[in-house]
């Protein structure tokens, strides 16, 4: 819905994902396979005159409705956007990747460590032609991975910021699909439990680590993360770094643990379409046998490793449950068959060191997840 001048716009939009999940091996008792609504999302969004947007997206997946988005931009010129709400903090580069765009069912291992959405404010833009771009923010803070809650329970603030760099955007060149930066966040968590200390899940999603439960996010918590991709045709490599350093007490003793994790996901598209950071936007030949149009498919490989730091056990952490690295791998096909339908099969496998009785290794972790998505 748009006004005569442009001005006032209201778009809808839709997500929607189904997931069938079955794990061949590894998985814990109690762990079953099945098919999910993973994703239900309506989404509105637009502009309230030149200077005003906003977007609200709630989420109707799971158990109980949450909001997802919702925020507002005050579009003050391209190189200075304000925005006030709750949205993804500035940080993982696979993070602030649609979920419609993911090469693979699920995040990768780095997206563990990365901070999810977050309530605050952010200063935005692009300078240079757009081959600049930057945000900076405050925000309540959040744990590793997760959304932040609806308050800010330990009165403590977290600063964060990216800057990522594409300097042949605008070339017709070889280069023109580069792009790399840096992603950052610090400031203080003060409290126990899972609104202030993470677990950490496998690409299964499948918990590998977690924290004893009398173990205080006790200060300062930062994060760093170089990052970058390049897409030249049908073909795209995406690849990113993080560290998380946190300081942790328990029983009159303080420590900082760093983790860190990374991954490469390589892609290739089979039937001539451009790969992009937004995925296969449209087919070139939609699905449509009648007519010979059978949609356009792309192959995904990723590797990807998360590794606890050894101070952690076994006062912070229990070597009989948590385990000390997840390594995993992921091929893939990706099927869209037109620019809203899309199919995804997957295969994962993440060997884990540590994590069972007597500090042995967990069982590697097999499975093979599928995905129906729908967009518009």
């Amino acid at each position: 819905f748009k006004s005569a001048k442009g001005d006032y716009e209201v778009r809808i939009r839709g997500l929607l994902q189904g997931d069938g999940r079955f794990f061949l091996d590894g998985a814990p008792d109690g762990t079953n396979d099945t098919f999910l609504l993973r994703t239900a999302r309506p989404t509105i969004e637009g502009s309230l005159g030149k200077l005003v947007g906003f977007r609200f997206t709630p989420e109707f997946a799971g158990d109980s409705a949450s909001i997802v988005d919702a925020y507002a931009d005050l579009r003050l010129d391209p190189a200075y956007t304000l925005r006030v709400g709750k949205f993804t903090s500035p940080v993982g580069l696979e993070r602030l990747q649609s979920s419609a765009a993911l090469a693979d069912v699920e995040r990768a291992l780095p997206s563990e460590l990365a901070p999810n959405r977050d309530i605050g404010v952010q200063l935005q833009g692009e300078v240079a032609d757009s081959r600049v771009a930057y945000a900076i923010g405050i925000f309540n803070g959040t744990v590793d991975g997760r959304d932040a809650v609806t308050s800010n329970p330990d009165d403590e603030f977290e600063y964060a910021g990216r800057v990522f760099f594409e300097p042949f955007r605008n070339d017709a060149s070889a280069w023109s699909g580069l792009g790399f930066g840096i992603g950052a966040s610090i400031g203080d968590k003060q409290g126990s439990g899972n609104n202030f200390l993470p677990r950490y899940r496998t690409p299964g999603q499948l918990q590998f680590f977690g924290y004893r439960s009398a173990v205080l996010a006790d200060g300062r918590h930062s994060r760093f993360s170089p990052q970058g991709h390049y897409y030249r045709n049908g073909f795209g490599l995406q690849a990113e770094y993080i560290v998380s350093r946190q300081e942790v007490s328990v029983a009159g003793v303080r420590d900082e643990l760093s983790h860190e994790a990374w991954q490469a996901t390589a892609s290739y598209v089979l039937t001539g379409e451009d790969a992009s950071y937004r995925g296969v936007t449209k087919p070139s030949q939609p699905f449509n046998p009648g007519e010979g149009g059978w949609g356009a498919f792309e192959l995904v490989g990723r590797y990807g490793v998360l590794e606890i730091d050894d101070d952690a056990y076994p006062l912070f952490a229990d070597p009989n449950a948590s385990a000390r690295k997840a390594e995993s791998w992921t091929v893939g096909l990706n099927w869209y068959l037109n620019s809203n339908l899309k199919l995804v099969l997957n295969y994962l496998q993440t060997s884990l060191d540590g994590g069972a009785v007597a500090g042995a290794d967990r069982e590697d972790e097999k499975a093979v997840f599928t995905r129906l998505q729908v967009a518009f």
